[in-house]
């Protein structure tokens, strides 16, 4: 659909830098640590107007022959075949070394053609000693600074006139953010098996898997049509207790995780069947429901349940008992290495999104809130008050996610158990499965004119 532009290059040569500039946001987690990338990291971005898929990939290494170091250097080999353009990230303040002729020999077996980018070019000294570049057998380095944000406007021209030269088709009017893609977002704790769960849905290894907690760094995108729908699945860093979360580059992954949350529309809380509930698990719940999204409860690794139809009966019950205020999340078991339910957390993605656009008329909602109180009256919160609450009218404001406004006498009579009263009765007349709901309680004022 698009042209895809792969950054490449062996590490810390500044490659994430160069890929943040591109798509214009911090997705990439940036570390002067070598190796911080190790998936595919791509984003849809616009260069000087036109539509483009931006690909980052991990260091391309010759001595580290490691379980990871091997799969950093297959994800990052499949990002080189499925560019339309290669950028190849030198540092242009160090020699070349042979792992930078490692990877130029790389892109000529592919036959890949390649820009040159000599990066951290901070000042003109450093250009006039770049004769060395040109050993490389390519074309006029492009010298950039991703720090300094020094040489894009030139890259950026460079970029589209390869594409207009090589009749590679590319679009100005698409627009960026497509409403009826559905973003699921993959979150859990270290190792429950998230990056799995994404291959086995996709059907080929798109991301690294490891037994070593903490693979995973970035937020990575992965986009896949299911029964004609378009998804986004989004895999993201296992999320540790805030006292175990290490400065720098886990630090970093945690927030890329909680900003993949708030573009998602689903999340989905991945839970270790072999461990069991815990506390971060809790905690994990708790951030998806306070962005509104929707959720599924996802047991993992449920390939190792004996007897299973009464022990996923018990695994349930323990579920709705540690998450009393998730009644309304539904509850699949899946097992990534048999792919078991893989198809069941799409359809239940199609269902949620669907719920989420869901909009209910505003004479039904009036009505609804008059059956409510004859059904169970307020009760007042203390013997402060001498008279109790009362709803004057109800309506939905807006939708994805589902907010609605109750116009009371006065929002502090109402005990928050009665407002959780009016989540369940809302969800039983009107669905709203597995989707977080917005419940607002606003005293009435002179502007407020309808009554039932």
């Amino acid at each position: 659909m698009y042209p895809i532009i792969t950054i490449v290059g062996r590490p810390n040569v500044g490659k994430s830098t160069i890929f943040n500039k591109l798509v214009g946001k911090r997705l990439s987690v940036v570390s002067e640590v070598a190796g911080t990338t190790r998936d595919r990291v791509c984003m849809l971005s616009k260069i000087n107007g036109y539509n483009v898929m931006v690909v980052d990939t991990g260091g391309l290494e010759i001595e580290n022959e490691g379980d990871i170091e091997s799969n950093v250097k297959i994800q990052a080999k499949i990002g080189i075949k499925e560019a339309d353009l290669v950028l190849f990230v030198v540092d242009s303040k160090n020699e070349l070394t042979t792992e930078d002729y490692h990877v130029i020999e790389i892109l000529r077996k592919e036959k890949k053609k390649c820009l040159l980018i000599a990066n951290k070019c901070d000042n003109s000294n450093i250009k006039d000693n770049a004769v060395e570049l040109y050993r490389l057998g390519l074309d006029d380095p492009c010298f950039a600074s991703a720090i300094h944000n020094l040489g894009f406007d030139e890259l950026n021209q460079r970029i589209i006139s390869f594409f207009k030269k090589n009749d590679i088709p590319i679009n100005k009017r698409q627009k960026i953010v497509d409403e009826k893609m559905i973003n699921i977002c993959f979150v859990g704790k270290p190792n429950v098996g998230k990056s799995s769960l994404v291959n086995a849905i996709c059907g080929e290894n798109r991301l690294i898997v490891s037994d070593k907690a903490g693979t995973t760094r970035d937020s990575t995108d992965t986009q896949i049509i299911f029964e004609k729908n378009k998804f986004n699945l989004i895999d993201t860093a296992g999320l540790r207790r805030r006292g175990k979360i290490e400065k720098g580059i886990e630090k970093y992954s945690v927030l890329r995780t909680f900003q993949a949350l708030q573009r998602s529309d689903i999340g989905l809380l991945i839970i270790d069947y072999e461990e069991g509930i815990t506390k971060q698990d809790l905690h994990l719940a708790g951030y998806i429901t306070d962005e509104t999204k929707g959720l599924i409860i996802v047991v993992n690794k449920s390939d190792l349940i004996e007897e299973a139809e009464e022990e996923q009966r018990r695994f349930i019950n323990k579920i709705r008992y540690k998450f009393p205020f998730l009644p309304w999340a539904p509850v699949v078991f899946t097992s990534a290495i048999n792919k078991k339910n893989i198809t069941k957390i799409m359809e239940l993605a199609i269902q949620i999104k669907e719920e989420r656009k869901k909009r209910i008329p505003t004479a039904k909602m009036n009505l609804f809130a008059k059956k409510v109180q004859i059904k169970h009256p307020p009760t007042l919160p203390s013997k402060k008050w001498k008279t109790p609450g009362k709803i004057y009218y109800l309506s939905q404001t807006t939708i994805e996610p589902p907010q609605f406004v109750f116009i009371v006498n006065e929002p502090q009579k109402f005990h928050f158990s009665y407002k959780r009263y009016l989540e369940n009765q809302l969800r039983d007349a009107y669905g709203f499965v597995g989707t977080s709901i917005d419940l607002v309680l606003r005293k009435k004022s002179r502007k407020d004119k309808i009554e039932f």
